[in-house]
């Protein structure tokens, strides 16, 4: 039986490798939209597990399989960039169709609601809430120059509006037709 190894001792000094010969602190913007992006897909994929409708958990599946080609694409060195480019405006004119498709099934509250009255909507929320980060994280590099993808910050940002989108369908769904609101 070979045993792999789970770790590379290249990180032990603080740095981590980018998809090239670059490497970067930890700390790095970089990979902080990196993690940030990595934490959403776990967070989707709760929801994803959660969900009541195969639909949701079709598209929250799509959005995870397109989260790891944004992680490639900012992970990517100058020298290699192009060659991960994988976001696009297609990708985000296709949540822009689903926010659309699953908006025409519910009711846009009227104040802000409070997550928690199923555990599909809360995870949707958490994940929606995550992706922002993310987001915020992407803009950032934008503004640095450091990626020149604008369609990767595009992407999250309407990611997170589907989050919510969906959150409202999850309620709808499972009989908590009217989520709670803030007071």
């Amino acid at each position: 039986m070979i045993m792999k190894k789970f770790y590379s001792r290249k990180g032990d000094e603080g740095y981590t490798g980018l998809l090239g010969k670059e490497r970067v602190a930890k700390y790095h913007p970089k990979i902080e939209a990196i993690g940030a992006t990595d934490e959403a897909s776990a967070a989707l994929g709760m929801a994803r597990s959660l969900t009541r409708s195969p639909e949701t958990a079709s598209v929250l599946l799509s959005i995870q399989q397109d989260l790891n080609l944004l992680m490639g694409e900012v992970a990517a060195s100058q020298e290699n960039a192009e060659q991960f480019k994988a976001i696009g405006v297609e990708k985000v004119a296709w949540l822009e169709a689903q926010i659309d498709h699953f908006a025409q099934s519910i009711e846009m509250p009227k104040e802000f609601i409070l997550p928690g009255n199923t555990q599909a909507g809360a995870a949707l929320a958490m994940a929606r809430t995550i992706i922002r980060r993310a987001e915020r994280r992407m803009a950032m590099l934008l503004h640095k120059g450091e990626i020149e993808n604008p369609d990767l910050y595009r992407y999250l940002n309407r990611a997170s509006s589907l989050c919510f989108v969906l959150e409202l369908y999850e309620y709808s769904i499972s009989g908590a037709i009217k989520p709670e609101l803030a007071k």
